[in-house]
């Protein structure tokens, strides 16, 4: 991949002073996010709600977890995260219990009550 061009590199640093909390994030993370993750996540820094479609495998996830992540900066804010399969709860309870700790995350299913 080729280095930005200086427009580019200007339109990411006047995203990043617009939505510092999503630029933040977005650095935190393994991979680039993608423009529909970017406008999902600065919707939501912006106090917006978000409806993300795309197809499975594409990263929605990814705005649905900078979405805990607002969350999480404010003490009495609570975040739910629901999946389809318990298999799946099992495995984001245990990656956010990794970001943010055990006794901020927790995990209710049909047979398991874990800091409800």
């Amino acid at each position: 991949m080729s280095a930005p061009s200086p427009a580019e590199r200007f339109a990411r640093a006047e995203a990043a002073r617009a939505y510092p909390v999503t630029a933040a994030f977005a650095d935190d993370q393994r991979f680039d996010l993608d423009p529909f993750q970017m406008a999902g996540c600065h919707a939501l820094e912006s106090g917006r709600s978000v409806l993300v479609a795309a197809p499975t495998g594409a990263g929605k996830t990814i705005v649905g977890e900078f979405a805990i992540h607002l969350a999480m900066r404010e003490p009495s804010d609570k975040a739910f995260y629901t999946t389809p399969m318990k298999a799946l709860s099992n495995q984001k309870f245990r990656e956010l219990v990794d970001v943010y700790g055990p006794d901020d995350v927790g995990l209710l299913t049909g047979d398991t009550n874990i800091n409800g």
